[in-house]
């Protein structure tokens, strides 16, 4: 039997509780402009040639040095965006019960959030931030306006929602998933605040906590270590799951102190399993885009991803693996089944570019070859 199989079987057999599991997602929030940056254009409106490849943009970015050059930014798609609330649009169309905290919009919730927090309890702490993504056939590049999530802090989380309500919603939560630190200055303070005068007086639950950096690059070591240690506080009160892309997974190994590794299999195996020993926390997942691998305390898993060589979208992949993840671990199923469930969340995304339900999860994992 084949891990497809595998999966689909436990989905069919536990997804009848995924409409009792809560989760409470932040604390970011983008508006999404999706472009294509213009190589030749032919005509007015779509009769261009676009550039596929980031080499191309790099290239003609590296030759205006000294000069100058125009890039035109096709229009494709305006969209809610940040890692918290398209992980959340993921959940909602699983069938979670969810609440959203975040910033959507001042005084008014941004346009492009509003479905979502129709669907959701929502809780806007400030103004989003605005997000330029130049989609390639090999990757994108994200441009962004993101000073107004400086505003993101614990006493403005107390200030919006009052500490009672705050305290109540994490206490009843199934999951707690807090993404975007790189987005978010005050992120590690939060999480600090959170670990060492909140959860521990909140009663005992079973409780998931996903954490989610979004490319550390632009962060220092010292940054990324210090944070890495604020979630692994949460395992005194849950089961913590971080995950991690190819890239942030690398650099997080590497602050680490532990190496390098590739991105094979084996590679990909090794690295999961040693950021988990070393943080002690429950589980790390790394998923680069054509395969996925975990680890926890038992072993490690690793599959093979529906790579698309022609998606219609790739903003927000990442977003729906882990939403796909985090579901299969809610709903109990087997880390290599949260891995299929992941992979096959992100694999319809890019091919229909709107969220899977988990009865469009069951077709699309029936119908893999």
């Amino acid at each position: 039997m084949n891990f497809q199989t595998r999966t689909l079987e436990e989905l069919r057999t536990r997804r009848g509780s995924v409409s009792s599991k809560f989760a409470v997602v932040g604390l970011d929030g983008f508006v999404d402009r999706i472009v294509h940056p213009v190589a030749t254009r032919h005509g007015q409106g779509e009769a261009f040639e676009p550039m596929n490849m980031i080499e191309e943009f790099g290239r003609r970015v590296l030759a205006a040095a000294g000069k100058s050059t125009n890039i035109e930014l096709y229009p494709v798609l305006e969209k809610l965006g940040g890692n918290g609330p398209i992980m959340a649009n993921a959940l909602l169309a699983a069938g979670l019960r969810l609440k959203y905290v975040g910033a959507l919009g001042t005084p008014a919730i941004h346009p492009v959030f509003q479905e979502m927090a129709h669907r959701a309890e929502a809780v806007s702490l400030c103004d989003p931030g605005f997000t330029t993504a130049l989609e390639f056939t090999d990757g994108k590049v994200m441009l962004g306006l993101m000073k107004s999530l400086d505003e993101v802090t614990y006493a403005q989380l107390a200030k919006v929602m009052g500490e009672g309500a705050l305290f109540d919603c994490l206490s009843r939560a199934d999951l707690v998933a807090l993404v975007n630190w790189t987005m978010i200055p005050n992120m590690t303070a939060i999480l600090e605040e959170l670990a060492g005068r909140v959860f521990p007086i909140l009663p005992p639950h079973e409780r998931l906590f996903f954490f989610d950096l979004a490319d550390p690059e632009k962060r220092s070591p010292a940054d990324l270590a210090q944070v890495l240690q604020a979630i692994a506080r949460f395992q005194a009160f849950g089961r913590v799951t971080l995950g991690l892309n190819l890239k942030e997974a690398q650099q997080v190994f590497a602050v680490l102190g532990l190496g390098r590794e590739g991105e094979d299999e084996k590679s990909l195996r090794s690295m999961a399993r040693q950021i988990r020993q070393q943080l002690a926390i429950a589980t790390v997942v790394v998923h680069p885009t054509k395969s996925a691998a975990c680890a926890t305390k038992d072993d490690t898993w690793w599959v093979p991803g529906p790579f698309a060589e022609k998606p219609l979208i790739t903003t927000g992949a990442g977003d729906h693996f882990n939403a796909g993840f985090v579901t299969g671990q809610l709903l109990g199923l087997g880390p290599e089944s949260c891995l299929g469930l992941g992979v096959s969340t992100s694999g319809f995304y890019v091919r229909i570019a709107r969220s899977p339900s988990l009865g469009d999860l069951e077709t699309f994992l029936a119908q893999w070859r």
